[in-house]
């Protein structure tokens, strides 16, 4: 393990004081005694974004990126080598099992579509390698268990890219509304997405790229006719994720839980479809509601790609509602608001950016300048675990409970709305063969599915 050589910090500052009781504050590891060894699988935006955070915060050598796009590959290299410390372009790979037995690099981040997570994940971790898997971690249940059990039986951490539990202005809101009792009882929270994100093209079967092995990038899922649906555009499949649901959901869910200290779901219901945009290829629901139900409490997630949103505040957002008032969050600020009945003031939390810190986040192509102090302390607090030997903040099974609660949502729309509860325990929906049986999606051959009791 990397012993890391803390920064001196002048902690009888009041300022020092308050910023850290809000979790603002994470570790340099910028002084640890020599660079950590790191690999990224899957050189897309937001693969190289992830990166480029932890290189910010830590000694990073990037010893291997590893692509099947050989174009994105090289470019991605070319671009490493301006922004690591090295000046060097890593070693460069299409096959990640090579870079896993050549590089043996101790931390691995893992930024590909989908449906490669699972395999990826489990295979880095049993090489020894630390990972920072983005989210949704699986595209079955079964998967995220499979991946939770080989990060347990491995004693590697694993932190999931669900950072709204590093993003520095909900931290400070959930201290001071939600952990301080502000808001009362609380027994309702609202979640929704409503970006017009659904592909609505409908593009020819065309000839696969002399630079793309689209074999490999399909892996286990099937390999559909090639219409260019590489890099971002994969989402519009279900073949390939878990729709908006499994895209955005996740995150504003995984906040909630987060804020309420919530684990799993009793029992989740949704309905849905293809309502309104039923030219285009894409297979992915564009209106879906989904209810996510607690002891006391239910989660209701909506989201529709098109129209206009319930609030033009926060289209994107999760609402608390308590007895004294509501909380709104979302990526870009928070804002209390009060029931009207003296129980205090709207209390407005604007989003944290650090542009004079970090200058290079200003220039950066298609950073998600709001989003970054947020992976950064996301990618801190990933170190920090490895140090101290705990868990991290966006733990492997904070991602798994978050990510199966949507797959569960995904499922019971295509088992017509029927409500399904999931037992962790016996890994099955209790009393429900026909969706036990979809925990698990078939693989295509060649690939094998990981399972929790073989890794």
């Amino acid at each position: 393990m990397n012993q890391f050589n803390r920064r001196d910090f002048l902690k009888g500052s009041s300022a020092f004081m308050t910023l850290a009781s809000f979790g603002l504050l994470g570790m340099d590891f910028k002084d640890q005694e020599g660079p950590i060894r790191v690999a990224l699988i899957g050189t897309g935006w937001y693969g190289k974004s992830d990166l480029f955070r932890l290189i910010q915060v830590a000694d990073v050598n990037v010893v291997a990126l590893c692509d099947v796009d050989s174009k994105q590959l090289k470019d991605a290299g070319d671009l490493v080598a301006t922004r690591q410390k090295s000046g060097k372009v890593p070693a460069l790979y299409e096959n990640y099992k090579e870079l896993l037995a050549k590089e043996k690099p101790e931390y691995v981040l893992v930024g590909t579509p989908d449906h490669w997570h699972a395999l990826i994940a489990i295979d880095a971790v049993k090489s020894g390698a630390h990972v920072y898997l983005q989210k949704p971690i699986s595209v079955d249940v079964i998967e995220g268990e499979a991946i939770l059990a080989a990060a347990r039986k491995y004693d590697r951490k694993v932190q999931i890219g669900t950072q709204r539990r590093s993003t520095p202005h909900l931290i400070q809101a959930k201290k001071e509304i939600i952990d301080s009792g502000k808001l009362g009882k609380i027994s309702h929270a609202e979640v929704c997405c409503y970006y017009h994100m659904r592909n609505r093209s409908h593009p020819d079967v065309i000839p696969v790229p002399e630079n793309l092995n689209y074999d490999l990038w399909a892996g286990p899922a099937p390999k559909l006719p090639y219409r260019g649906i590489l890099h971002r555009g994969w989402r519009a499949f279900m073949e390939y994720g878990n729709g908006i649901v499994g895209d955005m959901c996740v995150h504003m869910l995984d906040a909630v839980r987060w804020m309420l200290d919530l684990g799993w779901p009793v029992q989740v219901t949704s309905t849905g479809g293809i309502y309104v945009d039923k030219a285009s290829i894409s297979n992915i629901s564009d209106t879906q509601t989904a209810i996510f139900e607690f002891d006391e409490i239910n989660v209701v997630w909506q989201h529709r790609t098109w129209g206009n949103p319930t609030d033009q505040e926060y289209p994107w957002a999760f609402k608390i509602y308590g007895e004294n008032g509501m909380l709104a969050g979302s990526p870009m600020k928070a804002d209390f608001y009060p029931d009207g009945n003296n129980n205090g003031e709207h209390i407005h939390y604007p989003v944290v950016l650090e542009k004079e810190e970090y200058p290079e986040d200003v220039t950066e192509k298609d950073i998600e300048i709001h989003a970054a102090p947020a992976t950064r302390g996301q990618m801190k607090n990933w170190l920090q675990a490895v140090e101290n030997d705990t868990l991290p903040v966006a733990d492997v099974l904070q991602g798994h409970i978050s990510t199966a609660s949507c797959i569960l949502a995904n499922m019971s729309m295509e088992l017509g709305g029927r409500a399904l509860r999931y037992d962790p325990k016996t890994m099955t929906v209790i009393g429900d063969e026909e969706a036990t049986a979809l925990l698990r999606r078939p693989y295509r051959d060649g690939f094998a599915h990981p399972e929790p009791n073989l890794v």
